[in-house]
């Protein structure tokens, strides 16, 4: 048999020169194609000339847009501060010029530097000395509902309000005139494609009830949530559903947006508080803590949240630094709390007590008891006694507490942003306005208005020229207590200050 020849394979080959020889050729091909004749040196010098060219105008546009808003901005504080010194001074004229601008000037910053300590709460405005109520004067019936009101909300300039019942009808009403306009739910397969979950349990449908409302500051988005488990954004301008938030496992029953923030925060029967970011439409994170249903929240402009529960606590987190404060009550339950100041609390109880609070102590430093008292001899017949006979919880002596439990309950309070002027409501018939003290750290009576049914939320106008409640037949959050003599609906209260 021949042979076979052994053909040649470079690579097995130990001659270095043979192997280099194609590799250097190859070599010299791609560096001749680098150094290739064509000058684009030319060409990329001037596109990034063009673009630096292109940056450094929208850096100049946007900087002459904010100084822009800046002027128009001082502008209008020097104008406001202008009418303010006219008002006081009558028509006097400064002879010289530049005392006039070093005047004008001094009045613009103290009223800058006004503005950014009332809205950061260092400072109060002292109106409850001033607020009269007149004899003549006291709540009228300013928007209808067929059921019980269950939340109302106004809008950042008084200008707007918004009203939620059991029956699920949401409104937007105008202040001065009552004209309303009505929100309508979208049908089932909107809602679904919004993001809303099909019911849980034995339930085929969702509910429709609402429980709480919340209106942003910026006046574009309205907050909703009720039994549906789910926390609802509309755009107020069009009065269109944009989105349904799941995530809570029961009923959703307060809300609160952050001052001059898109952020929102939600409290639930599953004890938890949700942080959802209505600009991005996103859920954010959960706060754990409440051993029972959270019934009542409220935030200022800081990252920090009140809530109050039926587990007789009431907790501040601090959200940025993931911690929280919580204060005892002496009370079985508290129905309903909001911020005085970032340092002091108010909240109210199921056993008809008012309680004032500071984050330095986890006690009450005052506490207004029988704050809604129902008169024995006024009772109405058609009026729901307790099966044990008591009066009001925890003091059960007729001669110093003589109210009926389910309509002395502390439904809601409020305080007038940035004042010590507060209003508490009930279901005994009346809504009173309060003077809180900080100096002596006590609660004072101011005013006793009448008002029929069940007040199950308030709101004061940020002027404090006004206070709307909105009234039910029924509590916010069940059927344990029932007054037919009163009409479901909004009622509005003029303050003289």
């Amino acid at each position: 048999m021949p042979r076979k020849k052994k053909s040649y394979d470079p690579f097995f080959t130990n001659d270095s020169r043979k192997r280099q020889k194609p590799n250097k050729k190859l070599d010299d091909e791609e560096d001749a194609e680098i150094e290739s004749d064509f000058d684009e040196d030319g060409f990329f010098a001037s596109a990034d000339a063009k673009a630096g060219t292109d940056e450094e105008q929208e850096e100049e546009t946007g900087a002459e847009a904010r100084k822009r808003i800046a002027q128009d901005y001082l502008q209008m504080v020097r104008q406001i501060a202008q009418k303010e010194k006219e008002q006081k001074e009558g028509e006097e004229e400064e002879d010289d010029e530049e005392d006039e601008e070093g005047a004008r000037d001094s009045l613009v910053a103290q009223r800058l530097l006004k503005e950014q300590q009332e809205e950061s709460g260092r400072v109060r405005k002292s109106i409850a000395s001033r607020v009269k109520v007149g004899s003549d004067e006291g709540f009228r019936l300013l928007v209808k509902h067929r059921q019980s009101v269950t939340a109302v909300a106004l809008s950042e300039d008084d200008s707007k309000g918004f009203s939620a019942s059991k029956d699920g009808t949401i409104l937007q009403w105008d202040v001065n005139t009552g004209q309303c306009e009505r929100y309508k739910w979208p049908t089932d397969s909107v809602l679904k494609s919004h993001g809303l979950k099909d019911p849980q349990g034995s339930a085929t449908k969702q509910s429709k009830q609402v429980l709480a409302l919340a209106a942003s500051s910026d006046g574009r988005y309205l907050a909703t949530g009720g039994l549906d488990r789910h926390v609802h954004i509309w755009d107020t301008r069009t009065r269109e559903h944009l989105q349904a938030f799941p995530g809570h496992r029961g009923p959703v029953s307060c809300l609160s947006f952050r001052q001059g923030t898109s952020e929102l925060f939600s409290g639930s029967f599953d004890r938890t508080i949700k942080i959802w970011n209505v600009e991005d439409r996103t859920y954010m994170n959960t706060l754990f803590g409440h051993q029972s249903e959270v019934l009542s929240i409220d935030c200022l402009r800081k990252e920090r949240v009140l809530t109050a529960g039926r587990d007789r606590s009431m907790q501040l987190f601090k959200v940025h630094e993931e911690s929280r404060l919580v204060f005892r009550a002496p009370a079985s339950s508290l129905e309903c709390c909001c911020f005085v100041s970032n340092d002091e609390l108010l909240s109210g109880s199921d056993d008809g007590s008012i309680e004032l609070w500071t984050v330095m102590r986890k006690k009450p430093v005052y506490i207004l008891r029988n704050a809604h008292a129902l008169l024995v001899d006024n009772m109405k017949s058609d009026h729901e006694k307790l099966p044990n006979g008591n009066l009001e919880n925890g003091y059960h002596h007729p001669e110093n507490h003589h109210c009926l439990s389910v309509f002395s309950w502390v439904s809601a309070v409020t305080v007038c942003r940035n004042s010590d002027l507060a209003a508490s409501g009930a279901g005994n018939g009346s809504v009173r306005l309060w003077a809180i003290e900080s100096d002596t750290k006590d609660i004072k009576s101011l005013n006793n208005v009448p008002l029929a049914g069940f007040v199950n939320s308030l709101a004061f106008a940020k002027s404090g020229e006004f206070l709307v409640a909105g009234v039910g037949q029924e509590p916010r959050l069940g059927r344990w207590g029932r007054n037919p003599e009163a009409r479901n609906g909004v009622s509005i209260l003029p303050l003289k200050l």
